[in-house]
């Protein structure tokens, strides 16, 4: 069983689609009020309902989430290795039909990137690839990490789903986290906005993090790409599975990410718009369901919005970001962008930001012991 069939499809079954439209204002304070909250609470929270509620939620969401957490922000900068990608996603810049050029890093490359960026202070490091396992195999990945593991002590993969295998032998080179987004949860609007190439099995995505978990990850952060369709569903799905995989790897660290559609070299328009006051909503609502785990906010999210948030749940920022392949070292920008960032703040400037709201920013958390 999965997470699938184990909750996914029965909850949604149970509940039905007419549930968020019910909910009362009294539904709203008494989930609120509760300690522990089941998956119908965290759906009130997600409500239209809720929106009235925005501020007792924040208060809350704040006291859980120092509880916690304590006030602290990590932080981490994503690594593009290369932009290769046979997969044609409608909503990203990277996909196959686009005409942008495409470009792998060299070892020697990765080793430039790893020095600049260590260099501005991070310790934590996402890598990310485009879908080509002939472009991007996982032998690559595994040689890069080995060049990596000398500048960081924690090295996060966003690459596509893997085998439970695969998942394994880059742990044992040095990976420690995984991110993977659904994307979107809806199986229909799945098929629609995947057009072609692997990315179109669903479920082999969406059971990646749970194979990454059973490999032995000690960081798996999930999500749904916001904008491509009703976000309260969306919320809820990540919400649900973020949850099924706390309850059932305990001794994984799960996270979550709200991520919102960008500009793209290819023009996607979103068939949806997910405002400020939906993505504050979701946040709340998730903190208060999901008090341990952690929200990771990126630099997709324009400055003024990033800095109110910090006190209302999230745990992880990113900053310095470049979503192009070698756009951190000398080596210069070398491709075109996966999409367009919002707060291109440097380390510096988001320092001092937390440290003006109370918070410490975190570069370590985590050290990677060589086996003896």
């Amino acid at each position: 069983m999965s997470f699938y069939d184990e909750v996914y499809q029965p909850i949604r079954r149970e509940i039905g689609e007419d549930f968020m439209h019910s909910v009362t204002a009294a539904d709203v304070r008494r989930a609120i009020g509760k300690t522990w909250l089941n998956e119908r609470d965290y759906l009130v929270l997600l409500s239209p309902r809720a929106e009235d509620f925005l501020e007792e939620m924040a208060w809350k969401a704040h006291r859980l989430t120092v509880q916690h957490f304590g006030r602290v922000i990590q932080l981490y900068t994503p690594l593009y290795l290369a932009n290769y990608c046979v997969n044609k996603c409608a909503y990203c810049g990277f996909g196959a039909h686009n005409k942008i050029k495409r470009d792998r890093l060299t070892l020697a490359e990765v080793e430039d990137e790893a020095r600049a960026i260590a260099g501005m202070g991070f310790k934590h490091i996402l890598i990310l690839t485009g879908e080509s396992r002939h472009h991007s195999p996982v032998s690559y990945m595994r040689d890069c990490v080995q060049v990596l593991k000398k500048y960081f002590s924690s090295i996060s993969i966003e690459v596509y789903p893997l085998t439970e295998e695969e998942y394994r032998e880059l742990i044992f080179a040095g990976v420690d986290g995984l991110t993977i987004y659904q994307e979107v949860y809806d199986e229909a609007v799945y098929d629609r906005v995947h057009l072609a190439g692997p990315k179109k099995d669903y479920h082999f995505r969406l059971n990646a993090p749970e194979r990454a978990c059973r490999a032995g990850m000690r960081t798996v952060n999930v999500g749904a790409l916001l904008g491509l369709h009703d976000w309260r569903s969306e919320a809820f799905a990540t919400g649900l599975h973020a949850a099924y995989l706390q309850k059932k790897f305990p001794a994984v660290e799960v996270s979550l990410s709200p991520p919102r559609l960008r500009p793209e070299v290819g023009g996607f328009d979103p068939p949806v718009r997910v405002t400020d006051q939906n993505l504050v909503q979701y946040i709340l609502a998730f903190r208060l369901f999901m008090p341990r785990a952690g929200i990771t906010l990126s630099t997709r999210e324009p400055a003024r919005l990033r800095d109110h948030l910090v006190k209302l749940g999230v745990t992880r920022m990113s900053a310095a970001s470049c979503t192009s392949v070698g756009g951190h070292s000398e080596t210069g920008q070398k491709t075109e962008d996966q999409f367009a960032i919002a707060d291109g703040r440097g380390v510096g400037e988001i320092m001092a930001m937390l440290y003006e709201q109370g918070y410490q920013p975190v570069f370590k958390d985590w050290q990677l012991l060589e086996a003896n």
